[in-house]
């Protein structure tokens, strides 16, 4: 092996295997216990079944957290990463999502009436089955990146196409 492929190889490894953005255990406990926490790291925590009215967790970064069946109504989620979220079932109604990524979420049968979406990134997010009619800010342009079913309730003039 020539030299300089084994340097490159031997800091290819060390990275791979750095937690450089790895979760961060007290924020997780702060929001399971309803607290705010907006600019926390909650990278893959379990939020499911959490009720939290209100909490502001904007510029979070929630990417692959699970949120089903929580109830956080009213929640703050501008500007935050919610890439590969599993929120199935959740409530969100008048929740704001106002710039956040929702790359390959999952609303599946969740409530989002009245939730904020002005700016949000929809590629691949599921929203089979969810109730969006009362939400603001969809656009058809970011529905047609995401998906949902016959069940899923838009505001009136919107579609979605089929997952």
């Amino acid at each position: 092996m020539k030299p300089i492929l084994t340097a490159a190889l031997v800091v290819a490894v060390l990275a791979a295997g750095a937690p450089a953005d790895a979760q961060n255990a007290s924020q997780i406990a702060r929001v399971r216990g309803g607290a705010s926490c907006p600019g926390c790291n909650l990278f893959q925590g379990d939020f499911s079944g959490l009720r939290a009215r209100g909490v502001n967790l904007a510029g979070a970064r929630l990417r692959q957290a699970t949120l089903s069946l929580s109830v956080m109504n009213r929640a703050r989620f501008a500007n935050a990463d919610l890439r590969d979220v599993d929120a199935y079932g959740g409530v969100f109604s008048s929740a704001s999502f106002a710039g956040a990524d929702l790359t390959n979420a999952s609303f599946v049968g969740a409530y989002l009436d009245g939730a904020n979406f002005s700016g949000a990134t929809l590629s691949g997010t599921n929203f089979a089955g969810a109730s969006l009619a009362g939400a603001t800010g969809l656009t058809q342009g970011a529905l047609n990146r995401a998906c949902g079913d016959e069940a899923t309730r838009l505001p009136g003039g919107l579609s979605i196409p089929h997952c």
